[in-house]
């Protein structure tokens, strides 16, 4: 296993993140502590998990997640052994969450309770907002909706209240999900500024369906030290070519659940394509190829994989030892210029 320190903190993470979206909902607590517990037998040290999960949220199931991850770290000893991250949910249609889902200081305060409860611990390592208070493009909505009211919930407000957290204890650093080129450098003057706590990570999508990150983001991690967790590696498992040709295997996340489209554009799809005859034609499994290009970015830390059973997860933790050769890079560019960025 390899391990990155996050700048600007003392956290030494996994270049393989387990992300449990799939808690509760496609795994049973006996899955989940299988998976677990394979990871950290191959070195894996970093958890990341959200307050929403798991996905698709709904009401019946929402915090079972962090209960499953409360429960093995109960169980097991462990919770000194993993660096464990989650996320509090910011303003969206989901009040069975919270009946406000602002992310001012009785929210956060409401949200880091509820977490370190049903994870069964007094602290988390990061301290991630899940989506940004106000309205933006992200969840792959393009086009800027230039709102008109400003934000009664101000960034200063959050960061305060976040920095309330790590003084009581509760939080040792703080991070984004799902955030832009302005959120991100508004955070950090606002943090040099006000002497508030800095953000260390951004949690985004990335893969070789959508390199969005690239634009901004990817300076801003190289001359800030704010590096990417990245999460959807492989598109909802669509660039392992399982879905081609219209075919929906069984249990799988696309097959069960409608509303994850994102990655299935007409330029997606021919993009897919490209990318899993390539890897066949070098010889590579089409999954490991793609986690690959993710793991050997300069600018992520960690690469958050979500999986149903032991046989992929062995499979992804694998992609660590892929190289990727100039000939495959070149390929990859060549077919990342054709379709650019087809599923943002």
């Amino acid at each position: 296993m390899q391990y990155n320190k996050l700048p600007h903190s003392t956290l030494e993470v996994s270049k393989i993140c387990l992300g449990t979206m799939t808690f509760g909902e496609q795994n049973t607590q006996q899955e989940a502590f299988d998976q677990l517990d394979y990871a950290l037998e191959r070195g894996v040290n970093f958890i990341d998990t959200a307050e929403m999960y798991p996905v698709p949220p709904k009401a019946g199931t929402q915090g079972r997640t962090e209960e499953y991850i409360g429960n093995w770290l109960k169980q097991s000893g462990k919770r000194e052994k993993v660096v464990l991250a989650t996320k509090i949910a910011g303003p969206r249609n989901v009040p069975y969450i919270r009946d406000n889902m602002s992310l001012d200081r009785r929210n956060i305060h409401l949200a880091i309770d509820d977490s370190l409860k049903r994870l069964q611990t007094d602290y988390v390592d990061l301290y991630q907002l899940h989506w940004p208070q106000r309205q933006t493009n992200c969840f792959g909505q393009l086009n800027y909706p230039y709102p008109d009211a400003q934000e009664e919930v101000t960034l200063i407000e959050t960061l305060e209240a976040l920095a309330e957290l790590i003084k009581a204890g509760k939080v040792r650093y703080i991070g984004v999900s799902n955030e832009t080129p302005w959120g991100v450098m508004t955070l950090l003057r606002l943090a040099e500024k006000h002497e508030l706590p800095r953000i260390v990570s951004i949690q985004n999508p990335y893969n070789l369906l959508n390199r969005s990150f690239e634009v901004g983001l990817s300076e801003i991690s190289h001359y800030e030290g704010v590096k990417l967790l990245a999460y959807s590696p492989l598109a909802f498992g669509c660039l392992s070519g399982k879905y081609l040709n219209n075919q929906r295997p069984e249990g799988a996340r696309c097959s069960l659940f409608e509303r994850f489209v994102r990655y299935f554009t007409p330029q997606g799809i021919k993009a897919t394509e490209a990318y899993v005859n390539l890897a066949r034609e070098h010889g590579l499994d089409p999954a490991q190829m793609a986690l690959a290009f993710v793991n050997q970015r300069p600018f992520v830390a960690s690469n958050i994989i979500g999986t149903t059973n032991l046989e992929q997860l062995k499979s992804n933790i694998d992609s660590l030892e892929v190289v990727l050769s100039d000939e495959l890079l070149q390929g990859l560019q060549e077919i990342g210029t054709t379709y650019s960025n087809p599923c943002p």
